[in-house]
């Protein structure tokens, strides 16, 4: 069997042919057919392959527990947010702050939820918080009013997975956290 892509200057394309199997998409034939914007979307869609890289895996159904949306963490990392994510979220907001290039966590939704409130808490250090979900999209979040921790308030989470980063407004800020998520 031939695990490889075909040559591709689209990265859609080469994204969807990924999807039908990650066998396809492995080794040097990544590098071969697309640059780095296409080997990140490509992340997104083996929320496995995260898991076996150390990131905290989370699973939320509706009607979840709030200690189940009760999730602790530390910030840390040089990598730009937006190289690794966009510069802009579905809402025009910026994408901002420095993290690992991994998620902190995978986050798979059972099923859709018509309102998610995420929030950090870590004592008002200047946190920022990027999400990219089913399809790519995007959600940031920056400070919150007063406080400088970050949080994002939106509607229509589609049941799927999510790769959420809690991330430092510095470089290689590193602050203990709370991640909260409601309903």
């Amino acid at each position: 069997m031939d695990h490889t892509v075909e040559r591709s200057t689209n990265c859609s394309a080469f994204l969807s042919q990924c999807n039908q199997g990650w066998k396809r998409c492995h080794g040097a034939a990544i590098a071969r057919t697309v640059g780095t914007g296409c080997l990140l979307a490509l992340l997104s869609l083996t929320p496995a392959r995260a898991q076996e890289a150390g990131v905290n895996s989370v699973t939320l159904a509706p009607g979840f527990t709030p200690a189940q949306g009760l999730l602790r963490g530390r910030t840390g990392g040089q990598s730009s947010l937006p190289a690794i994510v966009a510069n802009r979220d579905r809402a025009g907001n910026l994408c901002l702050g420095y993290a690992a290039a991994a998620p902190d966590y995978v986050l798979t939704l059972q099923g859709a939820f018509a309102r998610l409130n995420l929030q950090v808490n870590s004592g008002g250090n200047d946190t920022t918080l990027v999400i990219q979900g089913p399809n790519n999209v995007v959600r940031c979040g920056n400070d919150t009013g007063r406080n400088r921790d970050a949080s994002i308030q939106d509607t229509d989470w589609a049941a799927g997975t999510y790769r959420v980063w809690v991330g430092s407004a510095m470089s290689g800020g590193r602050f203990n956290y709370t991640l909260t998520v409601r309903e």
